[in-house]
């Protein structure tokens, strides 16, 4: 009697193919049917969103075979590898960066015990690496079939986010939903993408909303892109499609250095340095009264014309952004007179404070550009702390050690003046236009308050007032009168900005400031 052949025993090949074969389907995500939905939303699959992100073939992965453990609620049955989140690094124009990314195809991207540890270890390693961190958010929040360790998952990732901050940039973009404790580890980064019409961010669901208060309101009123763009300021860049969003993150990420002990990459720079800025002489009306766009002035002082706007769509009156001078990254803060004719208010401060302080964190050059008229006077304003949020500003400006260039445009007026980066808070060095205004107020009023009395009783209170004006004006406001004291450092051509700025920067780039010994300091909150 003949025994049965035995099969031939599996081969190193075999089990190679076997493993390609593993990854294959776990990147095709747990049915075609799932992929479908993503894409039927708008949405790339987590895949895809890596493709954009990276460099070709640069995506290394880690921990792609992990499963959770969890059992009960049918979790017994279901042990898809990865559990919901891919994470790894890559690079980004050849510099590593680190990344974990929900995948919405496996338990709707939530977080169990598995898919925390995954990200925290992620996080550990780029902090210990030096390299950037991008999170790729798309996710239903916590696990609700693991209880409690889902949320003990988020503390953990919130823990690393602070422990991180100021030492690498951490990125967030949102995808996708991204609910309850989940929304506070965006928060807690330094810079935050999102997509309209899929990304929405919120710590109560219109649900919830509606239960507790009676309010109706959708997804998108509640938590969208545009309105964490013009509302709460909670958005640095919003996008309308996905693949837009991520090239800019690769943009944001080719303007920032590794970590806080490197400085930003500098780039090769066709634009001459010295390029005369004529452009600014009929751009600016010398009336102090009349508006243009600051945006302009930015622009055309900046290499290339290329500049990073954050927060484009939150607090208009102060335009904060990045761009090049002479090929060398600068974080510009700038009075915008086109919105509330470029005062500063509660969200001007807040959202020019938050920017200081992450170009100091990160070795970015400050390049401040003045033309304010004070701040907004009103009960509103007053009531809802602008002297706490104004003082928000004046803390960033100083205690930041970064190179510090003010250039005074046209006006600036009152506290104003002292908290948009002058020489009295630190200010390394100050340059004005020569119809530049400075004062604790403009001539009007200040007339109007010295001269009180004498006006009233003049035989013409009109011309009496004209003739104190002008002679306030002359004596305290002239345009050399700051220089004169050593409150600003020179009057220059605006035809020069550029020119004085690559020079002054160039020669601060060297600049060492100490500090005290302090565990912390304690901003205004």
């Amino acid at each position: 009697m003949a025994w049965p052949a035995e099969s031939a025993p599996e081969t190193l090949r075999d089990r190679v193919a076997a493993l390609h074969a593993l990854r294959a389907s776990v990147r095709s995500g747990p049915d075609a049917s799932a992929t479908a939905r993503q894409h039927a939303k708008g949405k790339l699959t987590v895949w895809e969103r890596l493709d954009v992100l990276l460099d070709p073939g640069s995506f290394v992965e880690l921990e792609g075979l992990r499963k959770h453990r969890a059992v009960g609620f049918g979790m017994e049955r279901r042990h898809p590898p990865g559990d919901g989140v891919v994470t790894g690094w890559g690079t980004v124009d050849g510099r590593r960066v680190f990344v974990y990314a929900h995948d919405f195809r496996v338990f709707g991207g939530s977080l169990g015990e598995a898919h925390a540890q995954k990200i925290h270890k992620l996080m550990d390693l780029a902090e210990a690496a030096g390299a950037p961190l991008v999170s790729l958010n798309d996710g239903a929040g916590a696990r609700i079939q693991e209880g409690v360790t889902g949320l003990a998952g988020y503390g953990g990732i919130f823990r690393r986010n602070v422990r991180a901050s100021g030492v690498i940039p951490q990125i967030s973009v949102l995808l996708g939903p991204c609910a309850g404790g989940a929304a506070y580890s965006p928060a807690l980064t330094d810079f935050v993408f999102m997509v309209r019409g899929t990304a929405q961010m919120f710590v109560t669901g219109p649900d919830v909303v509606q239960a507790v208060t009676g309010e109706v309101i959708t997804h998108e009123q509640l938590g969208g892109a545009d309105v964490h763009a013009r509302e709460s300021g909670v958005a640095t860049f919003v996008h309308d499609d996905e693949v837009s969003c991520l090239e800019d993150v690769r943009y944001l990420i080719s303007m920032l250095p590794a970590n806080n002990q490197e400085a930003p990459p500098a780039a090769g720079a066709d634009d001459p340095a010295d390029r005369l800025n004529t452009a600014l002489l009929d751009l600016v009306p010398a009336d102090p009264s009349l508006p243009y766009d600051m945006g302009e002035v930015v622009t055309e002082v900046l290499d290339d014309g290329e500049f990073l706007e954050f927060h484009e769509h939150w607090a208009g009156n102060v335009l904060c952004g990045l761009g090049r001078i002479d090929g060398h990254v600068v974080g510009v803060i700038a009075n915008q007179p086109m919105v509330l004719a470029g005062v500063l208010d509660i969200a001007a401060a807040e959202k020019a404070a938050r920017f200081v302080q992450t170009c100091d964190a990160f070795n970015i050059p400050l390049v401040t550009l003045v033309d304010v008229p004070g701040f907004l006077p009103g009960s509103d304003q007053e009531h809802r702390g602008i002297i706490r949020h104004g003082a928000k500003l004046l803390y960033a400006y100083c205690a930041a050690t970064v190179p510090r260039v003010q250039v005074i445009v046209r006006k600036a007026y009152g506290g104003a003046y002292i908290v948009m980066d002058s020489r009295s808070i630190g200010a390394d060095l100050s340059f004005a236009w020569p119809i530049n205004e400075i004062a604790v107020m403009g001539a009007e009023g200040a007339a109007n308050v010295v001269f009180r009395k004498e006006i009233a009783a003049a035989p013409d209170p009109a011309a009496a007032r004209r003739d104190r004006i002008t002679e306030y004006r002359d004596e305290l406001m002239h345009p050399y009168y700051a220089a004169e004291r050593g409150l600003v450092d020179d009057v220059i051509d605006p035809v020069r900005t550029r020119a004085v700025l690559a020079e002054s920067l160039a020669v601060l780039r060297a600049k060492h400031a100490g500090q005290p010994y302090r565990k912390h300091g304690n901003p205004p909150s």
